[in-house]
């Protein structure tokens, strides 16, 4: 049955004279005793006896308005829903650890803060891994490290990162050095997959081989916990990461001469993902978060 059937048939519960409720709805008289036959015919039942001018809801008609109305309306309420093309419903986004921990928080909160009728659901990962999510249709949004090429993906440059290297040993900020210099420090990294990682030993290429690779952890949270503790350690994070440790000067950043680890955010989504108000208005927000801090 269709949609205009149902809606002309609770019109004729409220108004019996189908002249006046064609009248009210812009329709001919005809159209509305047209789509009334064609209800009946599909339900295999008479719901209005027809009383002289009058269309009069009968026995069967009563029963299918009180199980069907309830439902008609909220089918109704949705349709006009995205009819409004409102900042409405709910939308899955996933980050890479960097962005998930310290970034993409403060970006929910203030979207949520300015769209209240949105539920948001966030999680973290390792970016390889959110880009198949994406693919999969798990997430709507990926916000990651790098720039993952995949057919079934569109991916757009959101702002960039600064990887530090980070010590509880002041007088190694002092003065800057060469990074070869820091090799025999007892380096703390992340876990194979992350991001940082990647970016850090990457970067160094062949000469990743001969640092002291002493510990691998999964957080930036241990490794801060470690550093400040252990005047000994040493690692490669992002700067937002201890944003607030070196403010505190708890931690401090070690300045390397001829090599620095700059990065770019992207965020992610299927090419055939439809860009529906609520997601747009997101892609927007995220964008020009980055871009006005």
């Amino acid at each position: 049955m269709k949609f205009r059937e149902l809606e002309i048939f609770y019109g004729l519960c409220e108004n019996t004279h189908a002249s006046k409720l064609a009248k009210k709805i812009g329709i001919s008289q005809s159209a509305i005793s047209l789509s009334i036959k064609s209800l009946e015919k599909k339900l295999g039942e008479t719901l209005f006896d027809r009383v002289g001018k009058k269309l009069i809801l009968n026995e069967r008609g009563k029963e299918f308005k009180d199980d069907t109305y309830r439902h008609f309306i909220a089918l109704k309420n949705s349709k006009d829903l995205f009819k409004q093309d409102q900042v409405k419903g709910k939308l899955q986004v996933s980050a890479s650890k960097t962005i998930g921990d310290y970034i993409l928080p403060h970006i929910i909160f203030d979207f949520l803060q300015q769209y209240p009728e949105v539920s948001i659901t966030s999680s973290t990962c390792n970016s390889q891994n959110i880009a198949q999510m994406v693919v999969d249709g798990v997430v709507s949004v990926g916000i990651i490290e790098a720039n993952i090429y995949h057919k079934e993906l569109i991916s757009q440059k959101i702002g960039g990162d600064e990887l530090i290297i980070v010590t509880k040993d002041e007088n190694l900020s002092k003065q800057e050095c060469y990074i070869d210099k820091l090799f025999d420090k007892v380096w703390l990294l992340r876990e194979e997959g992350s991001g940082t990682r990647d970016m850090f030993l990457n970067t160094l290429g062949n000469l990743s081989y001969e640092i002291n690779q002493f510990l691998e952890l999964s957080s930036f949270e241990s490794i801060k916990n470690i550093l400040l503790k252990n005047a000994k350690a040493i690692t490669c994070i992002s700067r937002v990461c201890v944003e607030n440790e070196l403010k505190n000067s708890e931690l401090f950043e070690v300045k390397l001469k001829n090599i620095d680890f700059k990065r770019d955010f992207f965020l992610i989504y299927h090419k055939n993902k439809y860009k529906n108000k609520l997601f747009m208005t997101f892609k927007e927000f995220s964008l020009k978060y980055f871009i006005d801090t």
